[in-house]
């Protein structure tokens, strides 16, 4: 079995994998970005934020919710086909309500930054659905269907 690679297929693990760098980058700065709110220090030196108190449970789905993009970035470099594909789509889908679901109270800046997201989401998405395998045999590229 020739386990060889092709060009189109690192082509769109790399663009795939550079989307999840933008989306995650967009992330931190979006919450970077969040500090300069008037009150929002205060609010959080209070624990209680946009009228949300933050506990420890909270927290942990905030982590986990930082960490789906970052441990996508390496897995859409080694998963095989299948599975990279899979987890793009479920990731990117996941990803896209997970954004939706904690602008409960969106200001300018924050639909500025979901949308931006958003998009880079669809177009993971997009790349990871329309994503064919590929072999290479004897020199001849050829598309599983």
């Amino acid at each position: 079995m020739n386990t060889t690679l092709t060009m189109n297929d690192l082509d769109k693990r790399a663009k795939i994998s550079s989307l999840w760098v933008f989306v995650f980058l967009n992330m931190i700065f979006r919450d970077l970005h969040e500090l300069g709110r008037l009150g929002f220090l205060e609010e959080m030196m209070t624990g209680v934020v946009d009228g949300v108190q933050i506990t420890e449970g909270l927290m942990l789905i905030g982590g986990i919710m930082i960490a789906v993009p970052l441990l996508i970035i390496p897995l859409t470099q080694f998963l095989n086909f299948k599975a990279n594909r899979l987890a793009n789509l479920f990731m990117g889908a996941l990803q896209i309500v997970s954004t939706l679901g904690v602008n409960r109270t969106p200001d300018l800046d924050n639909v500025f930054f979901a949308v931006i997201e958003i998009a880079a989401l669809l177009l993971i998405i997009r790349l990871a659905w329309n994503w064919k395998k590929t072999r290479s045999l004897m020199g001849a590229t050829y598309k599983e269907i």
